[in-house]
């Protein structure tokens, strides 16, 4: 069955396609929410309101883009929604592999070769939250500048600010401090 067919019959409430839908990208937006949330239980609560959010606003899916990418958008939205309500902090990047790495081309991202995954994970944790949601969007989700200025309400303008600050921020905490230990 064809993707477009499954979600013609979702928007016609069919049950069996909903679960066959669900079953097809549950675990990669399980994924998604991680990233951001600590705990694995409000991960699958995050995703489980995703699910029920985008089966009750099927009818505004126009398929200009894959369902996956509008339904992640759904889920990176819920997420940083529900970090807003609890005030909690963004998260443990879970092994993954931070585009803060390798982007030499850009030599605001240099940092010193000792740095590990757990130093950048730790200062990530240690930035403001404005900063830390658009390095996430931005490094780990792959939102571009446009896409972050919808998903967090601001200007494509503070989307790029807030990222080179957040750059900024995260090079100044992975730095070696005076005495040679990190922040």
């Amino acid at each position: 069955m064809f993707q477009v067919d499954i979600i013609e019959q979702c928007k016609q409430n069919n049950r069996k396609a909903q679960l066959q839908l669900y079953n097809q990208y549950c675990d990669g937006m399980y994924m998604v929410a991680k990233r951001f949330l600590k705990d694995t239980q409000d991960a699958e609560d995050v995703v489980q309101e995703a699910f029920i959010k985008a089966f009750t606003k099927l009818h505004q899916y126009k398929s200009e883009v894959t369902f996956g990418a509008w339904l992640k958008r759904i889920v990176v939205n819920k997420s940083i929604d529900f970090l807003k309500s609890k005030n909690q902090r963004l998260v443990d990047l879970e092994e993954v592999h931070l585009k803060v790495m390798d982007v030499s081309q850009d030599n605001k991202w240099l940092v010193d070769d000792t740095i590990t995954v757990d130093d950048v994970k730790k200062a990530i944790d240690n930035l403001p939250d404005k900063y830390q949601y658009v390095l996430m969007l931005y490094l780990i989700e792959g939102y571009d500048h446009q896409e972050i200025s919808e998903i967090l309400k601001i200007s494509q303008i503070a989307s790029r600010t807030q990222l080179s600050r957040g750059k900024l921020k995260l090079q100044e905490l992975l730095t070696l401090k005076k005495d040679g230990t990190r922040y």
